[in-house]
């Protein structure tokens, strides 16, 4: 198989359909009150939430809203954090696993409430491919019902394994147009096209322009450890790549699905179109990389996963990647790394829901010294105090 790079290296996404905001480049010097840096579900989430605040507020994006893994994903809205409920218990303890979860529960009502056209809440499957995996299954959903979340077995034509109610999907590139459109209508300036040089003390620099805030945010996922090297040891970016189908009446998927403990995932649209990602494990460690381009190797296997178990032959007419950061600990990046300049990143693969509340969250703990959004993460992690300066 090979893949055509000649224009567009990490591919177009299937997400990418519909009007784009044409929003300027970063010229001159702009005075504000936050600079937030990275205009994906995070950073717009941190922006509008600003707004609402009071706050003046300017975002810069290096290519265009959404452009990122924000925009490039596999569309799953989903509640907790990257590990399974039982495993979160068991690393994080079980207060701190379960006030997550209902965060990001509490989160996806409100991601729902703001896009309504956008969300589907139909639930998630975890299908076991493995009589080890199916006893994790049961060991998970006994977890969960300890602590009244919501899940059950399910059996089905997809297979065995848990249905996981209040989970669902999106369309994610749109939703971030929505939210920059709301952005700008609500008076913030936002910027595309401004990809950030360096951050210093005196603002956030762009090849035309800069911008001095008193408080930054850097609300990036993929490559956070590029623009604040500080984050070299706590945040690793990988390589996700996915593909999508002309739409198909071949198979009939009403939930977005995980499978193989996570590694391989799809969903079927509205419209028919599959989209599927995943595959990364078998690829090893050349998927530890900045670099956003598709490759042979993950695209046959996914391949196999469309034709073989899904039984599907529709033509394939998108192939993508996106660069998403991976902790150590597999809770985000929620930190002041410089006087004056804050990150959140790092989710770990599952950044939809949990990066649109740390952005709301950071935005709270900046404008009104509410740290209720952003504080269970950190203390989850352990981590040391935010300050405020």
């Amino acid at each position: 198989m090979s893949i055509d790079h000649a224009h567009d290296p990490s591919g177009t996404p299937v997400w990418d359909v519909g009007p784009a905001p044409d929003l300027p480049r970063l010229e001159g010097d702009v005075d504000t009150d936050v600079c937030v840096v990275g205009l994906g579900g995070s950073g717009l989430a941190c922006v509008n939430e600003l707004v609402r605040l009071g706050a003046r507020v300017a975002g810069v994006e290096a290519g265009r809203v959404g452009g990122g893994a924000a925009g490039r994903n596999g569309g799953f809205l989903l509640a907790g954090l990257t590990l399974f409920y039982h495993e979160a218990v068991a690393r994080y303890g079980r207060a701190a696993a379960r006030s997550l979860y209902q965060l990001t529960l509490a989160e996806l009502d409100r991601i729902e409430a703001e896009t309504p056209a956008l969300v589907s809440r139909s639930g998630s499957l975890r299908i076991a491919e493995s009589e080890e995996e199916l006893a994790d299954c049961a060991t998970q959903l006994e977890a969960m019902r300890a602590d009244a979340l919501p899940a059950d077995r399910y059996d089905g034509p997809e297979g065995r394994g848990l249905l996981i109610h209040g989970d669902g999907s999106f369309q994610p590139l749109a939703r971030c147009r929505a939210l920059a459109a709301t952005a700008v209508a609500a008076g913030a300036a936002l910027y595309e096209r401004s990809a950030v040089r360096r951050i210093d003390a005196s603002g956030v620099h762009t090849e035309r322009g800069v911008v001095r805030a008193r408080h930054i945010v850097v609300a990036v996922d993929g490559c956070l450890e590029r623009l604040l090297p500080e984050l070299a040891s706590r945040v690793r970016t990988a390589r996700l790549q996915m593909l999508a189908t002309e739409p198909t009446a071949e198979i009939r998927l009403p939930r977005p699905v995980y499978a193989r403990w996570g590694y391989d995932y799809w969903q079927q649209r509205p419209d028919g179109t599959i989209a599927l990602g995943g595959a990364r494990d078998l690829a090893g460690d050349s998927e530890w990389t900045t670099n956003a381009t598709p490759t042979a190797l993950v695209q046959e296997a996914l391949e196999r996963r469309l034709r073989g178990t899904l039984g599907v032959h529709a033509a394939i007419s998108h192939r993508w990647a996106a660069s998403v950061g991976y902790t150590p600990n597999y809770l985000p990046v929620v930190d002041q790394v410089r006087s004056g300049v804050w990150a959140i990143g790092g989710y770990s693969g599952t950044g939809n829901v949990i990066g649109a509340l740390l952005g709301r969250g950071m935005a709270r703990w900046l404008r009104a010294g509410d740290d209720s959004l952003v504080r269970p993460f950190i203390d989850a992690g352990q981590g040391s105090p935010l300050q405020r300066h």
